[in-house]
């Protein structure tokens, strides 16, 4: 897990950089449409068990905003871990605004298909912020729950990979789980929550690195 925090300046972060480029020309120029228009018309097609949709809605549900910002504000509270409380904040924040942005410009369409599972108890959150833009609510790429959500495996996973070095790569399932359900719940396409997730790879990579979360180790052990 060392490997996943870096400098804006290191190989890791350009490969990245240019892989989230190709990903965002692909799905501008259509591209990919095909592939992710039979995905979520599988999707649609197979829901309706009312236990896997409420599951499903609580999944997509803990990659809101607000809640992953008062979870992080939680931890910012406690001494020990506030340094992973600051990280994560920023990180939020940073992420929230740049895909709203990013929205914008490429300004793709939510899929279009009405949702045929059971009535979810709470309306399914757009989560799309951008100031001065319009016409971002709306759009589809890149999502924000898949980068937030990577931000938290990738943070989460380095603070844990010391002390389990192999278990803290069980922190990825929440990032899967979080892309499956924007899928399940038809806000998103396969290429959104693919583009959300390295921009959370990218934030999450970086900002540790600035906010020296590698100093959490020393103040583990004393």
């Amino acid at each position: 897990m060392q490997n996943w925090i870096f400098d804006i300046r290191s190989r890791s972060f350009v490969l990245l950089t240019i892989l989230f480029l190709i990903i965002t020309a692909f799905v501008y120029f259509g591209v990919t449409e095909s592939f992710d228009q039979s995905v979520i018309l599988f999707f649609s097609e197979n829901v309706g068990n009312p236990t896997l949709d409420l599951i499903m809605q609580y999944v997509t549900e803990s990659g809101e905003a607000v809640w992953m910002l008062a979870f992080a504000i939680l931890i910012l509270i406690i001494r020990k871990t506030r340094r992973i409380g600051i990280t994560l904040m920023i990180l939020i924040v940073i992420s929230l605004l740049l895909t709203g942005y990013i929205k914008c410009g490429v300004d793709r369409d939510r899929p279009d298909f009405e949702y045929g599972g059971a009535p979810f108890p709470v309306p399914i959150s757009q989560d799309t912020f951008a100031l001065f833009c319009e016409g971002g609510y709306n759009a589809s790429f890149p999502s924000g729950h898949a980068a937030r959500s990577m931000i938290f495996a990738i943070i989460f996973g380095y603070v844990l990979s010391e002390r389990f070095p192999r278990g803290a790569y069980l922190v990825f399932i929440y990032p899967v789980m979080i892309s499956l359900s924007r899928i399940y719940v038809l806000q998103h396409y396969p290429m959104d929550v693919i583009g959300g997730a390295v921009i959370g790879i990218m934030l999450a990579g970086v900002m540790a690195r600035r906010t020296k979360l590698y100093q959490y180790f020393g103040k583990s052990k004393t």
